[in-house]
């Protein structure tokens, strides 16, 4: 069975804003899922219709078997929800927020000391036990936030954002737990980020977003297969050199696109070993301070940048 099922789904506010445009999309139980897409994309419109939070215009939607638009109370029971404002009491304990979450769940207190003792050491939170959450690091209190969300056992996690604003080494201890909540909890995932590294590591099906509708559906490795193109990737000195760059081979004809991400840009050619190397004369002629130049294999930065932006001027 599968655990989410979208089907020609709509969205439209009052304002007669469209959120969502017939999308279509399927998850798979026990699978990370990943949502991509740029700001607008209609990712929180989405996510808020799956978790009951609003109603769509029009379409159709099946979780975990029940139909979403008769039998939302019911499927609230088996789904949790862990927004990027974090929901936790600062003036409580680790043990008093997740003793007060269980008791939400109307769970019995042997049954509540056991799952938060499963929880507490699958997450490593041994040591926070006793201490206010207020004092608690961000990314401390954003695993607490995912560990109270498992309280109730849900089939259906939607993680929106986990990892915005930690630093390297918090958001890398967030991936583990991600997937251990799969793996170790028997939990579906169903994820939004932007950080495109994390939705490659994580993801079993990635699903590309733009104006309210999806583009593409798949497997990371699929998706890089997706777009079977030939690249050149100049690493330069600084974002600006870059975006110089782009603009300078935008308006060779041999150049099909070109894509920035920071300091890196991505030529979109027509044969990589004959353009490398005048994408290479041209660097050295300009004197453009870089660090390397290589033929590269597409990754999912460019099958995103592919398929949600336009051609650089």
């Amino acid at each position: 069975m599968e655990a989410i099922k979208v089907d020609k789904l709509s969205k439209i506010y009052k304002d007669k804003t469209k959120g969502l445009s017939e999308l279509s999309l399927t998850v798979k139980q026990g699978e990370i899922f990943t949502l991509l897409g740029p700001n607008g994309a209609g990712k929180s419109s989405l996510i808020n219709i799956l978790t009951t939070f609003l109603k769509a215009t029009s379409g159709s939607i099946t979780v975990l078997g029940k139909d979403l638009n008769k039998e939302a109370g019911k499927i609230r029971r088996e789904i949790a929800c862990v927004a990027q404002k974090i929901s936790i009491d600062g003036h409580l304990t680790l043990k008093e927020n997740m003793v007060f979450q269980g008791r939400l769940y109307q769970m019995d207190m042997s049954s509540i000391e056991e799952k938060m003792k499963r929880l507490i050491g699958s997450f490593g939170l041994q040591e926070y036990t006793g201490k206010r959450v207020a004092s608690y690091s961000g990314g401390i209190k954003r695993r607490l936030d995912i560990s109270m969300s498992l309280m109730s056992s849900p089939k259906i996690l939607f993680l929106d954002e986990p990892t915005v604003g930690m630093d390297i080494e918090s958001r890398r201890t967030m991936w583990d737990i991600v997937r251990k909540i799969s793996s170790e909890f028997q939990t579906t995932v169903f994820m939004t980020t932007h950080y495109l590294e994390e939705a490659d590591m994580l993801s079993d099906t990635i699903c590309i977003m733009k104006n309210g509708h999806e583009i593409t559906q798949g497997t990371p490795d699929n998706l890089k297969q997706y777009t079977m193109q030939q690249y050149v990737r100049v690493t330069c000195s600084t974002p600006e050199i870059a975006a110089g760059l782009g603009s300078q081979l935008s308006h060779e004809t041999f150049v099909q696109n070109t894509y920035c991400s920071e300091s890196v840009l991505t030529v979109l050619v027509e044969n990589t070993k004959r353009d490398y190397n005048q994408i290479a004369r041209l660097v050295l002629e300009k004197g453009i301070s870089q660090t390397g130049i290589e033929i590269a294999h597409p990754n999912l930065d460019d099958v995103f940048l592919a398929l949600t932006q336009e051609r650089s001027a």
